[in-house]
């Protein structure tokens, strides 16, 4: 439960931003964590939007525990009693932002205004010279009262090449140039940045990356400095505690490397409603924990088909545990294990487990991406969608997701599969937009959609 009841609390924080994509601003985010938590500061990271893989980066440079907010998919008043929360016991926050600054309605942009977040941009510089100036000044001028920062300069060729890009910028809002080196970009595949803990030198990567931001200005400030940041962050409304509707239950919940996209909202609302979580490995362990309810999450079963396919002894422990009538929630990659084959993108079929019938075909581009909202009886859940494949299958379509209103244009939503006691879908919920929802989806189907 987060606690709301302290008053305003005052704590440096930045949101870092860029004008596109691909900027470097996860490796400037966890770069800047690491920095300050190797000298000893308490810091805390956020990432703004639905994102699995940035925080694992920024979870191993800060060490602690990241969480999303978004002003649509988690709401402002989540977003206001995590910020505070988190005010408390920091001595830093850093949020990073999602795609460009001003795009997607709600943006970063929109975030930074409502909680008066300071906004750093990082532009990656590798091809311009005096355009720099004028795009850090576009960013911080686009929207009138947009709380600024400073601008650092990424991928720079050279002392030089900064030299030039600095001229325009005022200088305090000059924070720095990061020359351009291979070995300070986060490995990347086709959902977004490889999991860091999957690399045995991550945290040499964060500690190489925070090594050359330290020579930069952004990276010479001290606790003193920091204060030129300082935010004053308000309390939430209180809101009803989180009914304890799956006390006594035991959920078995997957998780390595082939299932591993969980929010740890998600895993937090579970213990509010007063269920035991229990961890399962479907790449190593022959069967499931004992268990009341099973969940599959999302992650890369397409990486790990062969192995998760010729996992027979977990196979068909599932399908005893469904055969008893215990649910299964299986979203995106979890529901993807569940089908009788999935196709890579060689074209090779692998089979799966084979709960499902039907079959998983992965794509050369997405397939998917967005904010969608789930009503269930219980309540309506938010989330997102985003995956690379699409999935051919007879099961029944009990429901199907929706694109909320300040989508641009509606769509047919994401099916949300039954087949006895299991239900799936490409739909990533966040539970905490509706605790009662997400408990529905662990108990028995008469009590959920």
């Amino acid at each position: 439960m987060i606690d709301t009841a302290s008053a305003a609390v005052r704590c440096p924080a930045i949101l870092v931003a860029a004008p596109a994509s691909g900027q470097g601003k996860t490796t400037i985010t966890s770069a800047l964590a690491r920095l300050h938590a190797r000298q000893g500061r308490r810091v805390r990271v956020f990432k703004c939007g639905p994102d699995f893989l940035d925080p694992f980066w920024h979870q191993l440079a800060s060490g602690h525990p990241v969480y999303q907010i978004d002003l649509w998919m988690t709401g402002e008043a989540d977003v206001r009693a995590r910020l505070q929360a988190a005010a408390q016991d920091a001595d830093l926050i850093i949020v990073e932002g999602v795609m460009g600054l001003f795009d997607g309605n709600p943006s970063a942009a929109d975030l930074a205004q409502r909680f008066g977040l300071p906004v750093l941009a990082v532009i990656d510089a590798s091809a311009m010279a005096g355009t720099f100036a004028a795009l850090a000044f576009g960013l911080q001028h686009y929207r009138p009262g947009l709380p600024w920062a400073g601008a650092l300069a990424n991928r720079v060729a050279s002392a030089g090449h900064g030299k030039m890009l600095e001229q325009g910028v005022a200088p305090e809002h000059w924070l720095g140039a990061l020359l351009r080196n291979p070995a300070l970009t986060l490995p990347e595949r086709h959902l977004g940045l490889t999991v860091a803990t999957e690399l045995e030198d991550a945290m040499e990567r964060l500690d190489a990356a925070a090594d050359a931001l330290a020579a930069t200005p952004l990276g010479q400030m001290d606790a003193a400095a920091l204060q030129r940041w300082a935010v004053d962050f308000t309390a939430a409304p209180a809101h009803d505690p989180v009914p304890p509707l799956l006390a006594g239950q035991r959920i078995a919940v997957a998780r390595d490397a082939a299932f591993c996209f969980i929010y740890q909202a998600n895993l937090d609302t579970l213990r509010e409603l007063g269920a035991e979580l229990v961890w399962f490995s479907p790449l190593n362990d022959a069967a499931l924990p004992p268990c009341d309810a099973v969940w599959l999450p999302g992650g890369y079963p397409e990486l790990h088909a062969e192995r998760l396919g010729a996992n027979a002894g977990l196979r068909d422990s599932l399908r005893a545990h469904v055969a008893a009538g215990k649910p299964v929630w299986a979203e995106c990659g979890g529901m993807m294990a569940l089908f009788d084959t999935i196709v890579d993108q060689q074209g090779i079929a692998h089979p799966m487990w084979g709960l499902l019938p039907g079959r998983v075909t992965l794509q050369q581009r997405l397939a998917a991406l967005g904010p969608q909202q789930l009503e269930l009886p219980a309540g309506t859940l938010r989330g997102h969608t985003f995956h690379y494949s699409t999935a051919a299958s007879e099961v029944a379509v009990v429901a199907r997701t929706a694109r909320p209103a300040t989508a641009p244009a509606p769509d047919k939503g994401e099916s949300v599969y039954r087949l006895g006691a299991i239900q799936a879908s490409y739909f990533h919920p966040w539970f905490p937009s509706s605790p009662e929802a997400a408990a529905s989806l662990f108990l028995a189907q008469e009590a959920s959609c």
